[in-house]
């Protein structure tokens, strides 16, 4: 019996272009004392990071899958796949790595392997949503000689931050940011550059700050005006917004915020609906606020942005969009006034009407969520780090 460890040093979240480095770790868990034919052996290991893709049959529809290149030996245990019993297809791999050959331990005897490699800057973000799934997994295969191969499956999660892909790393050591305290090689220097760059995007992209004022109205006349500082946010951001109504003609009663996101299949994928068919598009509300307001002048929310929910992002087949979608509950009645008078000559006893005719309507504005830092996604969200398998 052989004992196979897998850990990422730096927890389960990446950003994409950035190295991941993970510790394998194989043991014989026997005591030191047992005899030496008690040794056990591995004839060799190998690890690659792939992306699989699934797809709901419901909503999307695909393509026929390309039977022109079949797999190799598909039905063999003793060739490495590390998609072997995965739902869906792989649609993005890395080269395989092999960690070592004809390794032999001893009772009580462990090694450790390092593997790195950097996730490729091209792929679609970690996602599951409710048409499709982009689930990223480094994979370790082991085998014993003349037995099938053992696969260990370390799940990832893999931010995407657009615009990278055209970022050519610099020629110039001076140009790249570098720290005289570590010594890089050159693959260090640029995972380190194109990780402080992103960091550097993301904080340009959210940090600037400006009033914008929308005007809200109904059919009868304006309720309110809506304002917001930013419509760019990272994850783990407070949207944070605010409702003047002390201008308004139309009495508000009541208003709910949502904050959700739009989960779109492209119109060349999309399955034709039939009567009660399953829509195209999807929303999940993240956060929300409601609040009854008669004769309030001015309110605010805030809504927080999950550090576990996924940015925005395109590919050929979904798009996810983040929005703020409001409903308001109006008054039908032109100068609806439900307290009584401030003075009454005699106490009374004063109640509110039963019933008050009502409009409701929506509205929604689109905003941007970008990726945050992969370290502060690990610690809100905490996954696993490490697995184990036993051969």
């Amino acid at each position: 019996m052989i004992e196979v460890v897998a850990e990422l040093s730096r927890g389960p979240v990446f950003l994409a272009g950035e190295a991941l480095e993970c510790v394998v770790t194989v043991t014989n868990p026997l005591p030191p004392t047992a005899t030496s034919a008690s040794s056990e052996a591995l004839a060799w290991a190998s690890a690659q990071i792939h992306c699989q893709f699934h797809a709901s049959e419901s909503r999307v529809a695909l393509p026929p899958p390309d039977s022109s290149q079949p797999d190799v030996q598909p039905e063999s245990q003793t060739v490495f796949l590390p998609h072997r019993g995965e739902r869906g297809q792989c649609i993005l791999s890395t080269p395989p790595k092999i960690l070592f050959c004809d390794l032999r331990l001893d009772p009580g005897e462990s090694k450790s392997y390092s593997y790195s490699e950097v996730l490729p800057i091209e792929g679609p973000p970690s996602f599951r949503g409710q048409s499709v799934k982009y689930v990223y997994k480094l994979t370790i295969g082991c085998q014993r000689v003349n037995s099938p191969i053992t696969l260990l499956r370390v799940p990832l999660r893999v931010l995407v931050l657009t615009g990278l892909q055209d970022v050519r790393f610099p020629q110039d050591e001076a140009v790249a940011p570098s720290s005289p305290f570590l010594e890089e090689d050159e693959g260090g220097k640029k995972d380190s550059w194109l990780a402080e760059l992103a960091g550097e995007r993301l904080m340009a992209a959210t940090s600037c700050r400006s009033l914008h004022l929308y005007n809200i109205s109904d059919g009868r006349g304006k309720v309110g005006t809506f304002g917001i500082f930013k419509s760019v946010y990272r994850l783990g951001e407070d949207v944070v917004g605010t409702l003047n109504l002390g201008e308004g003609t139309v009495a508000c009663l009541q208003f709910s915020v949502s904050l959700q996101t739009e989960e779109r299949v492209q119109p060349e994928y999309q399955r034709r609906r039939r009567t009660g068919g399953v829509p195209s598009v999807s929303h999940v509300t993240h956060a929300r606020h409601q609040e009854s307001c008669l004769h309030t002048t001015r309110t605010s929310f805030s809504l927080p942005i999950p550090l576990s929910s996924t940015p925005g992002f395109c590919t050929a087949i979904v798009s996810l969009k983040w929005r703020l979608h409001f409903e308001f509950v109006t008054s039908r009645e032109p100068g609806l006034v439900l307290l009584p008078p401030l003075e009454q000559p005699e106490p009374v006893t004063w109640t509110g009407p039963e019933q008050v005719p009502v409009d409701t309507f929506s509205w929604d504005l689109p905003i941007k969520v970008l990726p945050t830092s992969p370290t502060l996604a690990s610690y809100a969200a905490p996954g696993p780090s490490t697995s184990t398998i036993t051969i």
